[in-house]
C-alpha cells in the first residue's frame, strides 16, 4: 500500500496485541479522506479478536477474516472486501475466499498484473489458472457441514462461545496458576494464549498433555507459552478434555494444590 500512497498504521506489531484499540482511540484517528481501512478480525498469536465492526460507514472497510471466517455471523453489507484463507475454519491450505462488492471490482485500475486484477478473476469465474481442486472440494464439504449438520453460523457461534467460555473459566479459576495473555474484553473465541509460572512447567504441561492425547498446545514461536486453538472443527468434548487435564495438572503442580 505504501507504494501507492501514505499509510497510517493504528497499531504496530512491535507494540504487541495483548489488547486492541478501543472505539474512542480509533475514532480519534479516523480520517474520512482515507480510501479504506484494513484490519484483521482475529489475531491468532496473542489471542485477541474484535467483537465489533471497526470503522465508520464513510470509509470503505477491508477485512482479513482468515482465522474467524464462518465461526460467527457478520453483516457482509458493512464491508467492501472480505478475504479469508481456508486453513483455519474452511478446509485445507491452498484456498482463499474473497467476497468483493461489484462496485469495488469496477474501480480496479488498469495496468495491474492479471493475477492481482479482480476483474480477471470475475471474468474467468474464479478459474483464472488451474485451481486446487481438492482444497476447493473439501471447502465445499465443510460449508455443507456447517449448513446441514451444525445448523448455520448462529449455531456455530453458540458452540464456539461454549468452548471459549469453558477454557477461559479454567484459566480464571486457577488462582493465577494459568495466566491468560489477552485483555479480558478482547479475548478471542478462536485462540487462547496463556502462560504458566515458569518455562519448565510449560514444557512439562506440553509433555503430559501429549501423553493424554492433547496436541498442538505450544504457543507461537514469536510469543512462547501455550496456546489452544478452538476453531470450528474442535468439539466441545475436546475442550472439556483439555479443561479436565488442566485441572489435574494444576492440582499436581500448583503450590498447595
Amino acid at each position: 500500500a505504501r507504494r501507492e500512497g501514505p499509510v497510517k498504521v493504528l497499531r504496530h506489531a512491535s507494540e504487541g496485541f495483548r489488547a486492541l484499540p478501543g472505539a474512542a482511540e480509533l475514532e480519534a484517528q479516523h480520517d474520512p479522506r482515507a480510501p479504506y481501512v484494513h484490519y484483521i478480525s482475529n489475531e491468532t498469536v496473542e489471542g485477541v479478536q474484535f467483537h465489533r465492526t471497526v470503522g465508520r460507514g464513510d470509509v470503505l472497510r477491508v477485512c482479513d477474516m482468515s482465522s474467524d471466517f464462518l465461526s460467527r455471523p457478520f453483516e457482509i453489507e458493512d464491508f467492501a472486501i472480505v478475504y479469508a484463507h481456508a486453513q483455519k475454519n474452511l478446509g485445507p491450505a491452498g484456498v482463499t475466499v474473497v467476497l468483493i462488492r461489484d462496485d469495488i471490482v469496477d474501480r480496479v485500475p488498469d495496468g495491474l498484473p492479471a493475477m492481482m486484477d479482480y476483474r480477471e478473476h470475475v471474468r474467468m469465474g474464479s478459474v483464472y489458472n488451474t485451481p486446487p481442486v481438492f482444497s476447493i472440494y473439501v471447502t465445499m464439504l465443510v460449508s455443507r457441514w456447517l449448513r446441514n449438520d451444525v445448523g448455520g453460523l448462529e449455531a456455530m457461534q453458540a458452540v464456539n462461545a461454549i468452548k471459549a467460555a469453558s477454557l477461559y473459566a479454567a484459566l480464571d479459576a486457577s488462582d493465577g496458576f494459568y495466566r491468560g495473555h489477552a485483555a479480558v474484553a478482547d479475548r478471542s473465541l478462536m485462540n487462547v494464549a496463556f502462560r504458566l509460572p515458569t518455562p519448565a512447567l510449560e514444557q512439562q504441561f506440553l509433555d503430559e498433555a501429549r501423553a493424554r492425547g492433547l496436541h498442538g498446545l505450544d504457543g507461537h514461536r514469536s510469543l512462547g507459552g501455550l496456546r489452544a486453538s478452538l476453531y470450528n472443527a474442535v468439539s466441545i468434548e475436546a475442550v472439556d478434555a483439555l479443561c479436565a487435564f488442566m485441572g489435574d495438572f494444576r492440582a499436581a503442580h500448583a503450590p498447595g494444590g
